[in-house]
């Protein structure tokens, strides 16, 4: 049986059409409008079948023997519709909490110090351990409700709180189990080498016994296992550098991995160099990179081959940090501008992409309708799924949001307000109420 759904009455419609952007086309989310509030989107069997005026969608409708009549539909009362959001960056799976963090901070203690401390990512680290799969997959499950309210329906989803290859299995295979359960669809990256485990601190090749240990049993068995995607690495000074990080990657490639990397957050350490060595699919982070290293990303985006600058300035915020990763000389380079929440217990405890799109506005100096590339399309390249993610097009996967605001520029504005009235994924309502019949 053909499985139809119609969104009517929008005012705007955000369809990001034309695939990754980069340099000035990041500022087009082209968007459609109508003063009279008659645009529209029909979706059948999971897929859009057409955007635009609603004459024109009812058309299309009745070419396939459809009558728009009597077809389910949904009065967005003249709101926005966008492509659902991709989060291009999230530490999803662990356990614990690391609120005192916060006050560490408060009386001047940097990211770097509190790690060296034993805290950090290793306080993250016992509490994973310790956690059940089903703790595990309990946790995950109510903050993946969080972040599809806010109109998120693709996350990446990293490992890296558990550095043992038991605990980055159970991590893996309980993100399989919540994307299977939908319906926030998840992209799992394998990142064993998010920081060197407390039982090697003290040795002098700990990051280098870490790195055998990942390279000789892990990574073999993380690619048995077949539900990681993507392999990253945490290239930072204090941590890996970038040569200990090209033999992570490359060795995670060899198993059929695709590199990204967590680059030059604190420290200019070569990382968004690498990327572009390597042709990785994103570097996150980015504020502390150099002139050198956004050259390189931009001259590996000349060579048709661009690595998305995914930014993640939620954590610059809760670091306390003034020094935000510098966005308009990426754009302006010609490198993809994606975003994440970068969501974890420690730095950058939200959940709200929504929220992370006013950051950028506010303290990137993004554009909205570049802050919504960054949350769609761009975030989409970045985690593989460019070719049926992050666009409003005939043939993609209907994931839709539709927001009670009437366009791009207010989404940003009402910082942290709930804007969402209705998520679509795959074609079903997840979010909002059931649609009435058309007419």
């Amino acid at each position: 049986m053909t499985e139809v759904l119609v969104l009517r009455n929008a005012h705007a419609i955000a369809t990001l059409a034309g695939g990754t952007r980069r340099g000035a086309a990041q500022g087009d989310a082209a968007v459609l409008v109508r003063e009279d509030d008659s645009l529209a989107l029909a979706i059948v069997d999971g897929a859009i079948a057409a955007v635009g005026a609603r004459d024109a969608v009812d058309r299309v409708l009745a070419g396939l023997g459809l009558d728009p009549a009597d077809q389910p539909a949904v009065d967005v009362r003249g709101g926005l519709l966008t492509p659902g959001l991709v989060d291009a960056h999230t530490h999803l799976l662990f356990g614990g909490s690391r609120e005192r963090e916060l006050l560490l901070r408060q009386q001047g203690a940097g990211y770097l110090e509190i790690l060296a401390a034993g805290g950090g990512i290793l306080s993250s680290v016992d509490s994973t351990r310790a956690a059940t799969a089903e703790a595990l997959q309990d946790h995950g499950r109510r903050w993946l409700r969080e972040m599809l309210s806010h109109g998120v329906t693709t996350a990446e989803v990293k490992t890296g709180y558990g550095l043992d290859l038991d605990t980055e299995l159970r991590c893996l295979e309980v993100a399989g189990r919540l994307d299977r359960e939908g319906p926030v669809e998840l992209v799992p990256t394998y990142l064993g080498a998010h920081a060197v485990p407390r039982a090697l601190r003290g040795r002098p090749d700990a990051a280098d016994a870490h790195l055998d240990d990942i390279i000789a049993n892990q990574l073999p068995r993380i690619a048995e296992q077949g539900i990681a995607r993507f392999c990253d690495v945490f290239c930072e000074l204090g941590v890996f550098d970038a040569a200990q990080s090209r033999r992570v990657l490359l060795a995670g490639r060899a198993h059929g991995l695709s590199p990204r990397l967590h680059a030059d957050e604190i420290h200019d350490s070569l990382g968004a160099a690498l990327a572009a060595e390597l042709g990785a699919a994103s570097a996150d982070h980015l504020a502390a990179i150099s002139p050198d290293g956004i050259e390189a990303l931009g001259g590996a985006a000349d060579a048709g081959m661009p690595v998305v600058a995914t930014l993640l300035p939620a954590t610059t915020l809760y670091l306390m940090s003034s020094h935000y990763a510098p966005a308009r000389a990426l754009i302006e380079r010609g490198v993809p501008v994606a975003l994440g929440t970068d969501f974890n217990p420690g730095t950058s405890p939200t959940p709200n992409l929504q929220l992370v799109l006013s950051l950028a506005c506010l303290q990137l100096h993004l554009t909205p309708q570049e802050a919504l590339v960054a949350a769609t399309v761009n975030s989409a390249r970045a985690v593989g799924l460019e070719g049926t993610h992050g666009t409003l097009e005939t043939g993609r996967q209907a994931d839709v949001v539709a927001w009670a605001v009437p366009s791009v520029e207010q989404l940003p504005t009402w910082l942290g307000a709930d804007l969402v009235r209705t998520v679509v994924k795959r074609g079903r309502i997840v979010v909002g109420d059931a649609p009435a019949t058309a007419g």
